[in-house]
């Protein structure tokens, strides 16, 4: 049963870590924004999906953004308490640690549990989600925001298309016009032009590369420049689209589930399996360090803690992400050095924050 103090330690930490959350979501979405720009802009898929890929992307890195939401939330909360003597209130009533650690178990369950969830299935369900979408709408024309009776750009440069009839999965085309420029050997450009009277989307196995077959029309390909022109009749004529760049951020292995990947033994998936095993334990040793970083007088300044546990955060973050690279390159087979530096950080802050309530001596007065 929940006295009325460990409710309001449970709302004032909810309200705190919720709003660190929506912050931290803010900046990230900003960051992965530029990144999805810019991979439309190179198209590696078109613009049609683009919310969609950052919404899942978003999804994927709520793994690594919770931990961090959680020990900035909790510092922030339990450091306004310090700061407006809330806590020396408390503590002069009679509460000890003890009244801190249980509303305190209760986040750390729930930001644990939401941790472990989305590393080690959510995270990697977004990812190959989003994957599948990209290649869905790499092999449709109506992705490309294609509509019979007006002018549209393919992606990734490939052209402008016109047609009259679109099916509904797009590879069926009616009176099709389309238009691409080509750059020479010799550095000269050629404006190609072509017509027919129907068209049929195409791409190859691996779906890398995309074409359109048109049929029963005419091809024209006018030199920029020069007056050497061509115009031929074709029955079949399969034009090729700018091929599909490659997404940096698409990696196979983050994309395999649990099972598959403890099943995966190679250096990258040690890695990753590594990485996810540690996220929870990670969660833990950030909400026990901002326990003993949050006490603080009410003469520092605000921020003062913050910017100590910011630096320690990423100095945390930074040797794992060392160990986590040393087991991608195949020097370390085990997660074993990951888990003992974030035991060892709990530990740490554990003692630190026992000793904060541990009982003083009283010192002994000197004899004259």
């Amino acid at each position: 049963m929940l006295s009325i103090l460990d409710r309001y330690f449970l709302r004032e930490l909810g309200q705190t870590v919720g709003a660190t959350v929506i912050v931290l979501l803010v900046i990230m979405a900003g960051t992965s924004f530029a990144q999805v720009l810019e991979q439309v802009a190179k198209g590696s898929f078109p613009a049609s999906v683009m919310f969609q890929v950052l919404g899942l992307r978003m999804v994927d890195s709520l793994s690594t953004m919770l931990p961090l939401a959680g020990f900035l939330g909790v510092l922030q909360s339990f450091g306004r308490m310090y700061r407006e003597s809330e806590m020396h209130v408390l503590a002069s009533s009679g509460m000890g640690m003890g009244g801190l650690l249980k509303p305190m178990s209760i986040v750390a369950v729930i930001m644990i549990t939401m941790v472990t969830a989305i590393a080690m299935w959510g995270g990697p369900l977004a990812s190959r989600t989003s994957d599948s979408l990209v290649a869905a709408a790499n092999r449709s024309v109506i992705a490309a925001g294609l509509d019979a009776g007006r002018f549209t750009e393919l992606p990734g440069k490939g052209g402008i298309i016109l047609v009259d009839y679109l099916s509904r999965d797009g590879e069926q085309l009616g009176n099709t016009f389309l238009a691409a420029e080509r750059q020479n050997r010799d550095g000269t450009y050629t404006m190609k032009m072509a017509t027919g009277k129907k068209g049929h989307l195409l791409y190859n196995s691996d779906g890398s590369n995309r074409y359109i077959a048109l049929f029963t029309g005419w091809q024209y390909e006018i030199p920029l420049g020069a007056d050497n022109w061509r115009r031929m009749q074709y029955t079949r004529n399969d034009s090729a689209l700018s091929s599909i760049q490659s997404d940096d951020a698409e990696d196979p292995i983050h994309n395999l589930d649990m099972i598959d990947l403890m099943h995966t033994n190679t250096p990258d998936a040690r890695a990753e399996f590594a990485w996810r095993t540690v996220v929870p334990i990670m969660t833990l040793a950030l909400l026990m360090l901002a326990m003993p970083l949050s006490r603080q007088t009410p003469r520092e300044p605000r921020y003062g803690r913050m910017l100590i546990a910011a630096l320690g955060f990423f100095l945390y973050d930074n040797l794992l992400l060392l160990c986590r690279g040393q087991l991608a390159k195949g020097h370390w087979h085990h997660p074993f050095p990951m888990w003992i530096l974030s035991f060892a950080l709990f530990l740490l802050a554990a003692w630190s924050f026992r000793n904060q309530y541990a009982a003083r001596k009283p010192r002994k007065k000197a004899i004259a």
